[in-house]
């Protein structure tokens, strides 16, 4: 049955913990929900917010409008062979809690994505990604709703033009559709990702290496160094890490010898966005209770009370700051509502 509520509080539905409120609020529990959601005069009327656990969200002020959430659930095999086995998610499954599933059932591929927080379906809209891998390397299809006459359609990997941070869903489909499932695909042959950043030496090195070593060191090196949102507001990374051209990146190498990057195709590299910040002597730095964290630069917290405008300013002076000393435009993985 629809859950329907008016003046909901979404405190509980960001993780920067500001409090703000959205005019309607439903969840539903399947696509049927859903279809009947959409139908309601209150969504037909009003602006339409779809949100997962909001790790990624920034409400800069109450929400006049309809919020959905989906509390679509379930785990279940739908394909299986001697190599690979397929799964179905619902969009409202805790991505982690998927991470850990299929590390449980020794299916490989997700491992290197542990402890990222948020759901199922938003992480197939933002094709989250860490430590050398990207959701899109295991998705094989998505599910989706449409928004206008509720027709269900499956999208296959292709067709979510996956790209950093990106997917057809934040682009040209932009409230078009929503996700009600997520189809992975995953490895049953042992194929282990340990070449990006320092993955390999935080490894146990008395144990075996396998898809519970590996989950446990990511989550490790993940706690070491993000704080988590439970405890302290943030959205985990704020900003995207840059590409640059090569060119670039070889005049700046020579200013700035230290400088890292990554490949990522013979015309571009990716560089840390956290790096660039550091430099810029912004690691601890703090504007009103909004503060850059001190152990990654890439995370701006609250550190209790602040404001939706601290935090927004804070990120347009570290973009400024970027923007001046080394010719970099950040771009925020946050969204500002």
């Amino acid at each position: 049955m629809l859950k329907i509520s008016e003046n909901y509080s979404l405190l509980n539905h960001n993780t920067f913990h500001l409090e703000a409120y959205s005019r309607y609020f439903i969840e539903y529990s399947d696509e049927d929900e859903l279809k009947e959601a959409l139908k309601l005069p209150i969504v037909r009327n009003n602006k339409v917010l779809h949100i997962g656990s909001g790790s990624n969200l920034l409400f800069t002020s109450d929400y006049n409008g309809v919020v959905l959430h989906s509390a679509i659930r379930g785990i279940d095999i739908i394909d299986e062979n001697h190599e690979s086995v397929s799964i179905r998610v619902g969009a409202g499954e805790i991505w982690d809690d998927v991470v850990a599933y299929c590390v449980a059932t020794n299916l490989y591929g997700a491992e290197n994505l542990s402890l990222i927080p948020g759901e199922t379906g938003a992480a197939a809209v933002q094709n989250i990604g860490a430590y050398g891998v990207e959701l899109k390397d295991i998705i094989e299809a998505v599910e989706v709703v449409d928004i206008d006459n509720g027709v269900q359609k499956v999208f296959s990997n292709a067709d979510c033009k996956y790209a950093y941070r990106n997917s057809v869903f934040k682009t040209e489909l932009k409230d078009k559709y929503i996700i009600s499932r997520v189809v992975l695909k995953l490895s049953k042959k042992p194929q282990l990702n340990l070449d990006y950043g320092n993955i390999k030496d935080s490894l146990p090195k008395t144990e075996e290496v396998d898809l519970s070593t590996v989950r446990q060191t990511i989550i490790s090196i993940r706690e070491s160094k993000l704080p988590n949102p439970n405890l302290v507001g943030n959205a985990g990374s704020f900003f995207m890490n840059p590409y640059v051209t090569v060119e670039k990146y070889n005049t700046l190498k020579h200013k700035f010898p230290q400088i890292p990057c990554y490949p990522v195709s013979d015309e571009l590299v990716k560089v840390p966005a956290a790096w660039l910040i550091e430099q810029c002597g912004w690691k601890g730095k703090s504007f009103g209770n909004a503060a850059v964290h001190d152990k990654q630069c890439l995370v701006i917290i609250n550190k209790g009370g602040a404001t939706a405008s601290e935090i927004v300013e804070l990120s347009v002076q570290i973009r400024f700051t970027v923007k001046e000393q080394f010719d970099i435009e950040l771009i925020p993985e946050v969204i500002f509502l």
